[in-house]
């Protein structure tokens, strides 16, 4: 059985058994061809197609899917929800970034910022934060595959309430207040120079070429007073290796750091003890109207 229902008329196929009929019933014409004899057999069929019948006088009224009209109404109604909800998580949520060496410390409060009006800051926002420990992973090719980060989160009294080590897009929430694992960089190259120290040397990003992850320092040598002072420059795209160049700026060569092995550059014993990441976080904080999180791959 089969049927089409158009705005003025509407065509039943009714089959039973020994003979099939063609029905037309006209909303103009009120057409009477075998329907009045067959009507009573034709209701329990279109019922059981899920059809919602109605009889009224000699006419038979078949509809289906009727609620289907307000679903878009519905589903407007429910865009409104969603964008009435966000705006008001916007308005009273928080948010901030910061890049943090290992092994120091920032407090939650000074990194988040207000993003609207009805922004209040929780007792949370007193929570310390100390940096652990910054390692990455590397794929066989030596690209950096993760990021991570051991965080201890210290009350006002300095005693550790929780520790975590994060990566992206396993963030860490304390609170109700999300710590998202985001960027790197490279903070500080540890070395020993004959056989002193260790010093630490600030590690600056470069750009050459386009190339963003690029770090590199700088060691003086000789007269550090004189306006023409040369020395040894230390380059660095991650935390695995560093190249080495002597004041000509010319290759001198490659050392792991802990690897211990020294390497002799212009009369200067050099050992690279370690390589000082930084983290790059994200803090945020919303309201508790939406659910909705965003996580950021680098």
């Amino acid at each position: 059985m089969c049927w089409k229902c158009l705005i003025l008329w509407e065509i039943i196929f009714f089959a039973d058994g020994a003979f099939c009929n063609w029905l037309m019933v006209s909303e103009n014409r009120n057409s009477r061809i075998r329907f009045l004899e067959h009507r009573l057999k034709i209701w329990p069929i279109l019922m059981g197609a899920g059809y919602e019948v109605f009889l009224k006088g000699p006419s038979l009224y078949a509809f289906k899917g009727l609620a289907g009209r307000f679903a878009p109404i519905g589903v407007h109604l429910a865009m409104l929800l969603i964008m009435a909800g966000a705006t008001l998580s916007a308005t009273g949520s928080f948010r901030g970034s910061v890049t943090v060496p290992q092994g120091l410390n920032f407090v939650m409060g000074d990194v988040l910022g207000p993003m609207g009006f009805l922004s209040t800051p929780t007792n949370a926002f007193n929570t310390e934060v100390h940096v652990n420990r910054f390692y990455m992973d590397y794929y066989d090719s030596g690209e950096v595959s993760q990021f991570h980060t051991d965080l201890s989160l210290l009350d006002i009294n300095g005693k550790e309430v929780m520790r975590k080590t994060l990566s992206v897009n396993d963030p860490l929430r304390y609170g109700g207040i999300t710590i998202y694992q985001t960027d790197w960089s490279f903070s500080a190259l540890q070395i020993l120079k004959d056989d002193e120290g260790p010093f630490n040397l600030a590690m600056a990003p470069l750009t050459v070429n386009g190339d963003k992850k690029l770090f590199g320092t700088f060691l003086p040598v000789g007269d550090t007073d004189s306006p023409n002072v040369k020395g040894i420059s230390m380059l660095a795209r991650d935390l695995q290796s560093i190249v080495l160049y002597d004041k000509q700026g010319k290759f001198a060569g490659v050392r792991r750091p802990n690897s211990k092995l020294p390497i002799e550059i212009d009369g200067t014993k050099i050992v690279i003890v370690d390589a000082i990441g930084s983290s790059g976080l994200i803090l945020s904080m919303y309201m508790c109207i939406t659910s909705s999180e965003i996580f950021i791959f680098y």
